[in-house]
């Protein structure tokens, strides 16, 4: 048993290289953090990649529970027109020919993340247009509800009196 300690004789090798096995330590733990770190940031960049697109019918049910807090409107559906939907505008490299016979070649910036993922660079983000809007409400009879649910969808929208239509509720 004695001879098998005195060749292995791992409490001195502990003490002579502590040090040297402390910094390979803490390399292999320098190592992994940025791997850990970047899938953390990825998800997140995910999520508000996800949160940054328009859905019309959430837009329109959300629209319908403010219009219905309001007093006076009672039940209420709302439905809006686009005049086109959601557009990205992605960066591009541009390459130029020159001589004879002149080319331009573009193509979509993606930037590589590691681990086989891939993202495109939007450069910006066009939201739709609306192009009218009808409100259904209970409350569409009296005339001060009527103003009201108007210029409350003007200001939520950005579409002029006309393009607005607010109507009976019919039970």
């Amino acid at each position: 048993m004695e001879g098998i300690k005195k060749k292995l004789n791992v409490s001195g090798v502990l003490k002579k290289y502590k040090w040297a096995l402390l910094v390979i330590l803490a390399g292999i733990v320098l190592m992994l953090l940025p791997s850990l770190g970047s899938s953390t940031k990825a998800k997140e960049q995910a999520g508000t990649y996800n949160a940054d697109t328009f859905s019309l019918e959430e837009q329109e049910s959300k629209m319908a529970a403010t219009l219905g807090k309001m007093g006076g409107v009672g039940k209420v559906q709302v439905m809006l027109t686009l005049k086109s939907g959601t557009e990205l505008r992605l960066a591009e490299d541009a390459d130029e020919e020159s001589g004879s016979s002149a080319k331009n070649k573009t193509e979509t910036v993606i930037l590589s993340r590691g681990s086989g993922t891939q993202d495109i660079v939007v450069t910006k983000r066009i939201y739709p247009e609306y192009q009218g809007a009808v409100v259904v409400c209970q409350g569409a009879d009296t005339p001060s509800v009527r103003l009201a649910v108007t210029e409350a969808v003007q200001a939520l929208t950005g579409l002029s009196t006309e393009k607005i239509s607010v109507v009976k509720w019919n039970p």
